[in-house]
């Protein structure tokens, strides 16, 4: 009799039939398993929640009071005839993979992920198993990420030179994650942080929770940014541009993302500056993390899938592509 696979993917999300439970659903299910607190894997209307200790705060801050139970990372659960456990992702801070094993096949979902540490969020930890299901969010040989050092030194000489120039540096990052890992880079010695309500309200979050990260002055609609002189803003890349920004006069706009690899992009977002800088792995990051599980066969979502995949299958890998709803928080501009 044919068994079941660990997990299988349908119209919801990814299943697995032995624990009767799925991971990141994109529609209401009775049990979800979440990875993190973005909007493409955390969504509302399930029955039951499960996700990190980690995970917890942001989730209950963004889907409010949901039916959530918490884990710690690595610590085993049996549900029906699997168990679970979840491991550090180096995504976003709590973020996780979901180790699922049943009789004795091992398969994880790793949800978003990369493999160099930032010095916030829990460093990624390879989880061997048989088969792995990947993000290709950057899956092109041209995504390589150079030193975090190196562009946090970027990000605090340009903030130091629009201060000297006497104009404001607004620097757009997303909410959660992008905007933690960026006020983990800046410099405060230069001058003082303004940030975005949607920003500050999650850092508020995370720095509840005994992360690291420096002090912010929320702007307000009483804000005047005269009183805060040689001040950088952090705001989501939507708010760029806006009524919201012009309130700060003159300024010099720069945009954080791994999209700023592609000359094409930058041309697109017309920013002053691009930081190159992402939370998901680049090219050598995907494929290492893969080689580090032991995995021989690979489900390939979201991003480059189709070129992603026919390099591991010429690699030597079984590899497949996985259509899913996720779109990744660093989702290409339009």
């Amino acid at each position: 009799m044919t068994r079941d696979p660990v997990l299988s993917f349908t119209d919801r999300g990814i299943y697995c039939p032995a624990g009767d439970f799925h991971i990141d659903p994109w529609r209401p299910v009775d049990r979800a398993l979440i990875t993190h607190g973005h909007a493409d894997h955390a969504r509302p209307g399930h029955a039951r929640y499960l996700c990190t200790d980690a995970a917890a705060p942001v989730l209950r801050h963004r889907l409010g009071d949901i039916p959530l139970e918490t884990v710690a990372y690595g610590a085993p659960l049996q549900i029906g005839g699997a168990r679970v456990s979840f491991h550090p992702a180096g995504h976003v801070p709590g973020s996780a993979q979901i180790r699922v094993e049943v009789d004795g096949e091992i398969w994880v979902a790793s949800g978003d992920y990369k493999t160099v540490e930032d010095g916030l969020c829990e460093p990624f930890d390879p989880v061997p198993c048989h088969s792995f299901i990947t993000e290709s969010t950057f899956g092109l040989p041209i995504f390589r990420w150079r030193p975090q050092a190196q562009i946090a030194a970027e990000i605090n000489q340009w903030w130091a030179a629009c201060q000297r120039d006497g104009i404001t540096p607004m620097l757009g990052a997303y909410s959660l994650g992008k905007a933690q890992r960026i006020l983990h880079m800046l410099d405060p010695s230069i001058g003082p942080i303004l940030t975005h309500g949607a920003a500050e309200a999650t850092t508020q979050v995370l720095r509840d929770q005994g992360y690291a990260l420096p002090a912010t002055c929320p702007v307000t609609p009483d804000t005047d940014p005269r009183a805060h002189p040689g001040a950088l803003v952090l705001a989501p890349p939507a708010a760029l541009g806006s009524a919201w920004a012009k309130r700060f006069g003159q300024v010099s706009t720069g945009f954080a993302s791994g999209w700023m690899q592609l000359r094409g992009v930058r041309r697109r977002r017309a920013s002053d500056r691009g930081f190159v800088i992402s939370d998901h792995a680049d090219w050598p990051g995907l494929i290492s993390a893969i080689r580090a599980t032991g995995a021989e066969q690979i489900h390939v979502t979201h991003g480059y899938t189709d070129v992603f995949a026919r390099w591991l299958s010429d690699a030597g890998w079984s590899a497949q592509v996985v259509p899913t709803q996720f779109t990744g928080d660093e989702a290409e501009p339009a």
